[in-house]
């Protein structure tokens, strides 16, 4: 059991238990200017105890869209370009209006699809993220900075909802500083779009809400990019620590909702996860 794991595993970690939620503001700005907090501090083990129900009101919610960008870089990367490659992807936060938070990195784990980079983007609207595509500073990004160095790569777009509070919409704070985040692109079987994908990811939900000790913040959704439809959702979910990612994904509570929830409805699945390592603070 996950309860099992997290006592046994870590006996000197303190216990948390979900604490009510405290609202910095009612309506939030999406003026992102000036906003750049970037730290790197030393990783550290954070404490997991699993929560029971709660009787606290529910949380207002805003609705974000996550951008997913999944890089192939080519086999001969040098340090130099791959920290300029990732420079210029993290900074076109502070060139664009619209982009809400970056997070970016090198893909720790190896995939059947070989993608070594990924990029999360939160935007404000779907209209936003139409007009990233077509910004030509963006433009100039992929074909200076980024193509050079890469041979392919996936784009998945989906609409979720957070808390309405400055740091979760923004991902600021010294949460956010530091963890790992995990991608998990899914291609569903075309007969169980509907109710099935929608139990499926229901249940999973309901299981990360379980564990605020080990997740910072985790958005799903189906992906609404005509131009990229080989997979059609995506769960983005950042974990406090690396320890925190290999205890839930090894337990007992999450390889059961994979068996039962998902093993049956999947065509396709890409996991990859990637160490929060801000890589440039200077605008290009």
């Amino acid at each position: 059991m996950l309860l099992e794991a997290l006592t046994s595993t870590a006996p000197s970690f303190p216990s948390f238990r979900r604490q009510c939620p405290t609202t910095l503001s009612c309506h939030v700005s999406f003026d992102v200017s000036g906003l750049n907090t970037r730290r790197n501090p030393t990783m550290k083990v954070t404490a997991c105890s699993k929560v029971e129900s709660s009787s606290f009101p529910l949380e207002k919610k805003r609705k974000v869209v996550e951008h997913v960008c999944l890089l192939k870089a080519k086999q001969v990367l040098s340090d130099k370009d791959e920290k300029d490659m990732l420079d210029y992807l993290y900074t076109s936060q502070y060139q664009m209006r619209g982009i809400v938070a970056v997070s970016l990195g090198r893909i720790s784990n190896d995939n059947v699809e070989n993608y070594t980079h990924a990029v999360f983007m939160r935007f404000q609207t779907k209209e936003d993220v139409t007009k990233f595509y077509e910004n030509p500073f963006y433009s100039k990004v992929l074909k200076e900075h980024v193509m050079p160095y890469c041979h392919d790569l996936v784009n998945v777009d989906y609409e979720s909802e957070v808390e309405d509070d400055m740091l979760p919409i923004f991902r600021k704070g010294e949460e956010f500083n530091y963890g790992v985040e995990f991608v998990h692109l899914f291609a569903f079987d075309d007969s169980a779009l509907g109710a099935p994908v929608e139990d499926a990811l229901a249940s999973l939900e309901k299981l990360r809400k379980e564990f605020p000790s080990l997740i910072v913040q985790s958005t799903q959704g189906s992906n609404f990019n005509l131009s990229s439809k080989e997979y059609t959702h995506a769960v983005v979910t950042r974990f406090r620590s690396s320890e925190a990612f290999e205890i839930f994904l090894g337990s007992t509570e999450y390889r059961d909702v994979w068996r039962s929830k998902f093993e049956r409805i999947i065509r396709k699945t890409l996991p990859i996860h990637f160490s929060v390592d801000p890589v440039g603070k200077e605008v290009m």
